[in-house]
């Protein structure tokens, strides 16, 4: 896997850094992380941030909260190799590292408690405790000795009603010096209307004009608790040492797409972008424009087109509007100059939309194919497809499904799965657009995304296992 990170072990890389996990999705992990993220940096104190698996929106918060951008990291996904370089770069730069887990602490292939036992970070766990007493004190337990190499930091209780509250909680461990405190509920409702949330997760920080109004009420909060009142001399007993031993070489991607212009959208429609992905599609010698379809921008000069994922069925009416830019991307296509377009992305491309309630909204009518979507997950997980002799990793999210006559020329499967075994996702070629739900990771595999964005002729394959 290509390694676009430069670690030099002349620098110091030794940080303190926790990972904030917690028993299941919803705790409030998210909250706690983006609130110690500005807590620390109240304090003048460098923070960076970063994600396990695969997440667009929690990390806009901790970028607002740290002022730096977030990376993703995954053992999968994105690979160790990666996952060490970019916490030593971090570690060389930062007082504080964050990594906010993902799911449940034992959740996932591999989950975030592997991540923090081969790391040595130690865990903070984030317990929703607002329908508990005593068996907090159990949960604990069993959380702290599933996996028994897990390091941990200690348990930080969400959502507590009172002092009364946290005290039966405090008494219920069997480890007293676990216990980090209780984070009251902010106002009169779940924290979760702190941050509030939708159908593919947390609204994206950029979003919300009060944003870093609320990243400091829960600051505050947490300022109330044991953990936000230690000193930062006790902050330094959770120091770990992220040095990689030597220089790490550096394999940077071929220049395919060195002269080539890509153009981006980006805005409320199409924010799904990790920013490795960006990072590598400059490796690659690519031009980067954005434009945004919701403020009714024109596609910019280019030789390609990305349009990430996002949320176009909550802007069906601007991006409808735009029939500027539907004609830009039509002539684009007749040019047979190439489309990527993931998830989102695809939508946007078809006839239409059709939302839960049965109401439908015209797209731009480029790709063959009817948006439904639905009340429930229609998908979810980690994926992979073959392409240019190699594996192009990713995952698929969403709430949709996407019936669609163009041809299919490519489909993913699970993390190690064999193609034949697991449908997965389609991947769509209508001209010189390629189109699927599948969400990819550039850095995997960039000379497969070069391909995608017209560098080459794309080679589709199958396979029967990969590591």
């Amino acid at each position: 896997m290509p390694n676009q990170i430069s670690i030099s072990s002349s620098f110091e890389h030794r940080c303190v850094a926790v990972l904030i996990a917690a028993p299941a999705s919803g705790q409030g992990k998210t909250t706690v992380t983006a609130a110690l993220a500005r807590w620390h940096s109240r304090q003048g104190r460098t923070v960076r941030v970063f994600k396990c698996g695969p997440d667009f929106l929690d990390p806009y918060w901790h970028q607002l909260a740290s002022g730096a951008t977030v990376h993703n990291l995954d053992g999968w996904m994105v690979g160790m190799d990666e996952v060490r370089a970019r916490l030593a770069t971090a570690a060389a730069e930062a007082d504080v590292i964050l990594i906010e887990g993902v799911m449940g602490l034992f959740d996932g292939s591999p989950t975030a408690a592997d991540l923090a036992e081969q790391l040595g970070v130690p865990v903070l766990l984030v317990v929703d405790a607002s329908a508990m007493a005593g068996s907090f004190g159990a949960l604990v337990l069993g959380m702290q000795h599933y996996q028994p190499n897990v390091p941990w930091a200690g348990v930080l209780a969400n959502r507590v009603a009172s002092s009364m509250h946290a005290h039966m909680l405090q008494r219920s461990l069997r480890d007293p010096a676990l216990w980090l405190g209780a984070m009251q509920r902010i106002g009169d409702a779940r924290d979760a209307q702190l941050l509030p949330e939708r159908h593919l997760g947390l609204v994206a920080a950029h979003e919300l004009p009060d944003a870093m109004a609320r990243l400091n009420a829960a600051a505050d909060t947490l300022a109330q608790t044991p953990l936000g009142q230690m000193s930062w001399a006790d902050w330094q007993r959770w120091t770990v040492d992220f040095s990689l031993g030597a220089d790490v070489p550096v394999t940077a991607p071929q220049p395919w797409l060195q002269g080539r212009t890509v153009a981006v959208a980006s805005d409320a429609a199409f924010s799904f972008i990790y920013p490795a992905n960006l990072d590598c599609l400059q490796a690659m010698g690519a031009e980067l424009v954005f434009f945004s379809p919701v403020a009714g921008e024109r596609l910019p000069a280019c030789d390609a087109v990305w349009l990430p994922g996002g949320y176009p069925e909550l802007h069906a009416d601007k991006l409808a509007a735009n029939v500027g830019l539907q004609a830009d991307l039509q002539a684009h296509v007749q040019a047979a100059k190439s489309v990527w377009a993931e998830c989102g992305g695809m939508l946007a491309l078809g006839h239409g939309i059709t939302n839960a309630q049965g109401a439908h909204a015209p797209m731009w009518d480029i790709l063959p194919g009817k948006a439904q979507m639905q009340a429930r997950l229609a998908g979810l997980g980690m994926q992979q497809c073959v392409v240019q002799a190699g594996v192009l990793r990713g995952h698929t999210f969403h709430y949709s499904r996407f019936a669609c006559d163009a041809p299919q020329v490519g489909r993913t499967s699970r993390a190690n799965q064999p193609v034949q075994v697991d449908k997965g996702e389609a991947v769509y070629q209508y001209g010189s657009v390629h189109a699927s739900y599948f969400h990819a990771w550039f850095p995997s595999h960039p000379r497969a995304v070069a391909a995608l964005l017209g560098a080459e002729p794309v080679q589709w394959g199958e396979h029967t296992r990969s590591s």
